[in-house]
């Protein structure tokens, strides 16, 4: 068994630990929101094997865990090596914890052969990525990046309780948020681990992958509001069904997508009827609308043009509608001198070098913005992420373990 091996049979040892860490009592399942006590007890077992390994690790005030291993050279730049350790509801294993415990490996691994770097390494286990409680993502990363927007405090998640209040629960501190951010001036690049999410890996056989950009989002919240009525008393040419109303966008957002190129996906993927009841006309639908394209004028398009179909429905049926942005992030490319590194480590690898755009969100997107940032993917089962069947092989993280290590030495020698 080669050393690579060995490594990775402690990394997906330690990813079954911290699996069986969830807010599901039965284990059934892995579910580990932003700030519930799964998720602080999980970032516990992470932050034991952090200090293990010799890191100076500290949990700034969102709640991310922190590692650090500085060079001794005087005016060392940083280095920051990261991924997440949330979950979205009903998750996969491998989303987010493979990338933080591969980084974790890695950063062991140079501790133990006493590499002198000549740039400090920060090892991050971002707190929230995936957004699911509060309906925002790269919570973490935008504290780290100095983006985070203190209007969010204010949200509120499904219980009424605030992102302030959930912050202070799990011991954070709002106070700190501002001065958590590593000064743009600091950074000397962003390099992430993750599964790939998709199938194309997994088609072709190769075990991982260079990231070249990472897809635009616009995130949005439709309310239809119509009439409640009797079932069987308002007559059908007379109703102002909301449900109706939504079903009728939901399938032409559908029909949109699938007319037009360009990698534009459209997701509804949640919707809430409130006193829904079998024999009551529903009043009011609530749902999500997910825009997704590499390319900004696509999606700028696409977001313009099912906001025109809503509002024509909408009239159309009687009801009324509200359209709110929930969240908007560019396309963002990754850095092409890291991504020259990463190709070369790869082909070095014996591999060959697939370039891929990443249709999934990434805490790369906000630390783009400050600093060079680069990612690999890594093969999953069959593409399937954000479901329990999520799945990695040995072989593929091994592959990927030995092709990360090169990409740090090449970093290194490029700044000795």
């Amino acid at each position: 068994m080669s050393d690579y091996q060995v490594r990775t049979a402690r990394i997906l040892s330690r990813i079954e630990q911290l699996a069986a860490i969830s807010e599901d009592a039965t284990g059934a399942t892995v579910t580990r929101r932003f700030g519930t006590p799964a998720f602080v007890k999980g970032r516990d077992l992470v932050q034991g094997w952090f200090e293990a390994a010799g890191l100076t690790t500290r949990l700034d005030g969102i709640g991310n865990l922190r590692g650090r291993w500085a060079s001794p050279r005087p005016g060392a730049k940083t280095f920051v090596l990261a991924s997440h350790i949330d979950t979205v509801v009903n998750a996969g294993k491998y989303d987010g914890p493979l990338g933080v415990l591969m980084g974790l490996d890695l950063v062991e691994d140079i501790i133990n052969q006493h590499i002198d770097l000549p740039f400090n390494l920060e090892l991050i286990a971002f707190s929230d990525e995936e957004g699911v409680r509060f309906h925002t993502t790269y919570l973490g990363s935008k504290v780290v990046t100095g983006a985070f927007d203190p209007v969010l405090l204010q949200r509120a998640d499904a219980d009424g309780i605030t992102l302030a209040q959930a912050i202070a629960e799990m011991g954070g501190s709002t106070a700190t948020l501002a001065a958590d951010a590593l000064p743009a001036a600091e950074w000397l690049g962003y390099f992430e681990l993750h599964i790939e999410q998709g199938p194309v890996l997994w088609e072709s056989g190769v075990p991982v992958a260079l990231v070249t950009a990472i897809a635009g989002q616009q995130r949005v919240e439709l309310t239809w509001q119509g009439m409640a009525g009797h079932a069987g008393t308002v007559p059908m040419p007379m109703r102002q069904d909301a449900l109706a109303a939504a079903a009728e966008f939901v399938l032409a957002t559908e029909a949109f997508a699938l007319a037009h190129g360009h990698g534009l996906v459209a997701t509804v993927g949640q919707l809430h009827i409130p006193y829904a009841a079998s024999n009551v006309i529903p009043g009011q639908v609530v749902h999500s609308l997910d825009l997704r394209s590499p390319a900004a004028a696509p999606l700028a398009a696409a977001y313009a043009d099912l906001q025109a179909q809503a509002a024509a429905i909408a009239a159309r049926r009687g009801v009324a509608l509200g359209w709110q942005l929930v969240q908007a992030t560019a396309p963002t490319a990754c850095d092409a001198g890291l991504n020259d590194l990463l190709a070369q480590a790869i082909a070095a690898s014996g591999h060959d070098v697939v370039r891929l755009v990443s249709g999934a969100g990434h805490d790369a997107v906000p630390a783009s913005a400050v600093a060079p940032a680069t990612m690999a993917f890594i093969r999953c089962y069959k593409g399937i992420s954000h479901n329990p069947l999520e799945a990695v092989e040995a072989t593929d993280v091994a592959a990927a373990l030995e092709v990360a290590e090169r990409f740090l030495l090449e970093l290194k020698n490029a700044h000795n």
